[in-house]
């Protein structure tokens, strides 16, 4: 042990507890045949604990048989689940890590699926038994109580149930508020040894993860309630939240990128509907750093895991949101990120519980985060089914947004042709076209769904900009994408008669399938097809359409623009106009030709505004044109 405070506590603690203290050999010595050992989870896992008992096997291996190991996760030592121990050990995880996926998947090892809110009750109930724990533990303070640290999730219930409590007292464990404190009369035998507590070191922040940060962060609102899941990706996302205020954490992990958000004020839990300036998880994995700013900071609880992840309370937060993350998503929205086809790779954890929590959150919103590729690219992640053999974590109703590096998809309330759409515009571009061919074939999109591949088909976000009109109305104009037919539909069909013969000089009425991909059907090479929307994502309306094409003189293109009728007069039409000229004069174009009626004299105006000259009239149609 350290030399913290001379060893006075500990000298006092052996005179107060002798019967505390005994060889480990003896204490090791309690465990029995077939009995089922607990061990402290993830970062808090008391390694010097399993290292003795691993050695103890090894010089007594006849000292007990089938015995149980069960975990929620393991980051540090798992020499249990090796083959040479198969007589002594059998591991049974509640969500599988790093170092036991191997062993799960050939059969030297269990793996049990369950919402991990469920497991404390697997152990109160008796579904599951508990025999032992080997825990991790702060040093005692003066009023004899030791603090579990960085994880109090499913450990309090398993050391209520245990008959044999073996901790690890290191001073480096910190002592957390909330639920995790215990006093030194639960345990049984105490091992007094410091060692530093395992961290989790995510990489540093990558591109992909600075795009999909920067998309969650248009989702996020000043005052939202935030969960976000394990990840080193989902950690670096965090780092995209610094300008909103007043964020509040209600989450299953305690990250370092939560703890420098408020470190920096950004979450101050002010607006909390419950436990209102506390940041609330179960467990903490991450750097040393962070474990020193957890240390007996106030602003901080831990709750076991059956408080933090019942969904009910996580639907008692308004404006709640999840944020997690999958291996693979299908184009109907179901998603896993627990097994890839037959393989276990994690676990069915806490994200569903989360995300249905805040499905039923006033104003809650789910977003689920994704790569679009996986092996260097070679492999797509979002895929038109599921891999055979893969568990479904999340369901096609839990989910809201999907975000990957290429942009944000709205999923919820869309029929599978709208949701598959969705997905395929953010795929990688070099899997667009065979997603949209896999998807024609299940029959989920139209058989005639049009696709521009390559370079010329993909979208340019880079033209994505906000404006405000001459009348004070904010708009986003953006260029059209494959997604945008439903859209695009119910602007056409806003249209006034009077405003469609206007637009197209045509008295055709309808806007079938066939003519709405000519709008999001683009190849951004020789079109573009900007929208002038309002609202977020959930809730988009376009307001305005504007569009050039570039006809047989590849240096001019034809102009056009439409504005919903109950939006017209609030200087749209003249944005989408001025924004298309200096589209047009960046690509190279020399001039810009349009039509308009006679009839149509307030488009006249805005054309004649920008600069725009009649060169030729007839048939009851102004042609104009505009030197670039």
């Amino acid at each position: 042990m350290g030399e913290k405070g001379g060893n006075t506590w500990l000298d006092q603690l052996k005179q107060q507890y002798p019967d505390k203290f005994a060889d480990e050999n003896q204490i090791f010595g309690k465990i029995h045949p077939g009995n089922r050992i607990f061990i402290g989870t993830a970062c808090a896992e008391p390694q010097y604990l399993v290292s003795a008992l691993v050695r103890y096997v090894e010089s007594n291996p006849k000292a007990f048989f089938d015995a149980e190991v069960l975990q929620v996760w393991t980051l540090g030592v798992a020499a249990y689940t090796q083959e040479k121990f198969k007589s002594n050990f059998r591991h049974n995880s509640f969500f599988i890590g790093d170092n036991t996926r191997k062993a799960v998947n050939a059969g030297l090892a269990d793996y049990t699926p369950i919402f991990l809110s469920q497991v404390p009750a697997l152990f109160r109930k008796g579904v599951v038994g508990v025999d032992v724990a080997l825990v991790q533990t702060s040093l005692p303070d003066r009023h004899g109580f030791v603090s579990l640290g960085v994880s109090v999730d499913i450990v309090v219930e398993a050391i209520q149930q245990a008959s044999l409590v073996i901790a690890q007292v290191n001073s480096h464990m910190p002592r957390v508020q909330g639920d995790g404190f215990l006093n030194i009369d639960k345990i049984d035998y105490i091992i007094p040894y410091d060692e530093p507590i395992l961290e989790f070191n995510v990489p540093v922040d990558d591109e992909i993860a600075n795009k999909i940060g920067g998309y969650v962060s248009r989702l996020i609102q000043d005052g939202d309630t935030i969960q976000v899941g394990y990840g080193s990706r989902l950690n670096s996302i965090l780092g995209s939240l610094k300008a909103k205020k007043h964020l509040g954490v209600h989450t299953e992990l305690m990250s370092d990128g939560i703890a420098e958000l408020m470190k920096s004020g950004v979450i101050d839990n002010s607006r909390k509907k419950i436990d209102r300036g506390k940041t609330v998880a179960t467990f903490c994995m991450g750097k040393k750093e962070t474990y020193d700013y957890i240390d007996d900071n106030p602003a901080i609880e831990f709750r076991t895991i059956d408080y933090t992840n019942d969904p009910i309370r996580i639907a008692q937060h308004d404006n709640m949101v999840a944020i997690n993350s999958a291996l693979e998503i299908d184009l109907t929205g179901q998603a896993t990120a627990g097994s890839l086809g037959k393989t276990f790779y994690s676990g069915v954890g806490g994200q569903a519980d989360f995300m249905r929590g805040a499905m039923l959150s006033l104003n809650g919103k789910t977003i689920l985060t994704i790569q679009s590729t996986a092996q260097d690219d070679s492999v797509s992640r979002i895929v038109p089914y599921l891999q055979e053999g893969s568990g479904v974590t999340m369901v096609r109703g839990d989910i809201h947004y999907v975000v990957s590096e290429y942009g944000i998809a709205y999923l919820h309330g869309k029929n599978v042709r709208e949701r598959a759409m969705e997905l395929i515009a953010i795929a990688h571009p070099k899997f667009r076209a065979s997603l949209i061919e896999e998807a024609k074939k299940l029959n989920i999109i139209y058989k005639d769904q049009a696709f521009v591949p390559g370079k010329r088909g993909e979208y340019p976000e880079s033209l994505e900009v906000y404006r405000t009109t001459s009348k004070g109305l904010q708009v986003l104009l953006r260029p059209a994408k494959i997604s945008d037919e439903p859209l695009i539909k119910d602007f056409f069909y806003s249209l006034s008669d009077q405003s469609l013969y206007r637009r197209f000089i045509s008295v055709r009425r309808d806007m079938p399938h066939e003519r709405l991909q000519e709008f999001v059907v683009i190849d951004y090479t020789q079109e573009l097809v900007i929208l002038a929307t309002v609202g977020k994502e959930e809730n988009e309306e376009v307001v305005g359409i504007g569009q050039y094409g570039i006809g047989q003189d590849i240096h001019s293109a034809e102009v056009a623009f439409a504005v919903r009728d109950k939006d017209q007069k609030m200087g749209i039409g003249t944005g989408l106009l001025d924004y298309l000229i200096y589209l047009g004069k960046r690509n190279g174009l020399l001039a810009f030709d349009a039509e308009v009626l006679y009839e149509n004299k307030p488009m006249l105006t805005v054309f004649e505004r920008a600069g725009f000259q009649i060169v030729s009239s007839g048939s009851g149609v102004y042609y104009l044109r505009l030197a670039l």
